[in-house]
């Protein structure tokens, strides 16, 4: 097998869009975010809502919810009675449990275990914090000692799997939605009736109609697992290649659900992102490119540990409303996304 010399770059356009407004309990400040992508239209799709989001008081609102990341490991038993027994030891030894990932990790600590048995296979799925780190390499050599720690027991379990799927790791899972990994995020806004109509050249009505039928309705009907929104996936795709996020995890990131509400014409307007998988350190963080990006969000300052993320985490997900208002607004107007694509890469091709 020929083995590469060197690693070679693949080169994506990024723009710096806003700035946004943002406030809430993770940023309160307007900031310009990157946004790397080959689809181009989505700059100024996500810089209408960036507009908007400095017309409003207070701008977008981003309420951090949740934080942690999650390992399952499998381990098995000569049969469900015994991986039940090992079950329940392993929650009543949880302090135990917990100390062995503290004293093994300066940043990573056991927030809480949840068990399944399926035959004789026995699936634990740890939440751990993991300070400003998305956590990946983190949680599994946390879970590694607690697989070496569980089986000094003497509990008569085998090792599975380092990772048995009930994570779950870049899947379009519930469980995620349910018991949480990643940083859980609900960005909102009320935008008055005026903006609505000449900014976004549409009203509170229409909007909150077209959230339920092609949201709501169409992706049940599409079978969507709690997911229920526009195209969250094109705004974190080109926010996490800007700032080396691992962007495979866009798959359980993309999940999240859209809502509005007609407030006497005002609009209101909502974006749950339940799992962001997204750090401020860790693998890809040492690029220049990344490192001067995630200064330049004001993600490299010195404060306690988690709350840069925290910090990244409100950013995307005000960057999300953007889009996903700016590109609702357009469709609720007969030909206005294609006219705007069309005009767009036209304009674009005359600049080359």
């Amino acid at each position: 097998m020929t083995m590469l010399s060197a690693t070679e770059v693949t080169p994506i356009p990024t723009s710096w869009v806003g700035p946004i407004r943002v406030s809430g309990n993770a940023v309160d400040d307007e900031v310009r975010v990157p946004l790397a992508t080959y689809e181009t239209p989505l700059w100024p799709s996500v810089g209408r809502g960036a507009r908007i989001s400095r017309l409003v008081e207070g701008g977008i609102q981003v309420t951090v919810v949740d934080e942690r990341m999650t390992r399952s490991v499998i381990l098995t038993a000569t049969n469900a009675a015994q991986a039940h027994a090992a079950a329940q030891r392993i929650r009543e030894r949880q302090d135990e449990l917990a100390a062995a990932v503290s004293a093994q990790s300066s940043y990573a600590r056991l927030l809480e275990v949840h068990s399944e048995i399926v035959g004789n296979l026995l699936f634990i799925r740890f939440a751990f914090a993991t300070g400003d780190a998305s956590g990946h390499n983190m949680v599994t050599n946390a879970a590694d000692a607690l697989i070496a720690l569980v089986r000094s027991w003497e509990s008569g379990l085998e090792y599975g799997s380092i990772s048995g799927n009930y994570c779950s790791d870049k899947k379009a899972t519930a469980v995620n939605g349910i018991l949480g990994r990643g940083r859980s995020a609900v960005a909102d806004i009320l935008i008055p009736r005026e903006l609505v109509e000449q900014q976004l050249r549409t009203t509170a009505a229409r909007m909150c109609d077209l959230v339920v039928r092609k949201n709501l309705v169409g992706s049940t009907i599409a079978g969507a697992l709690r997911s229920g929104n526009a195209h969250y996936a094109n705004m974190l795709l080109a926010f996490y290649l800007a700032t080396g996020q691992d962007a495979a995890n866009i798959v359980e990131g993309s999940q999240g659900i859209t809502y509005a509400e007609n407030r006497d014409g005002d609009l209101y307007f909502s974006c749950q992102l339940p799992h962001l998988i997204v750090g401020t350190v860790g693998n890809g963080k040492h690029l220049t490119g990344v490192e001067a990006a995630l200064e330049r969000l004001g993600c490299r300052e010195p404060r306690e540990p988690g709350e840069n993320a925290r910090r990244l985490a409100g950013l995307i997900a005000a960057t999300v409303l953007c889009g996903e208002l700016s590109l609702l607004a357009a469709q609720t107007n007969p030909g206005e996304l294609m006219r705007a694509h069309v005009q767009l890469e036209r304009a674009q091709k005359e600049q080359a």
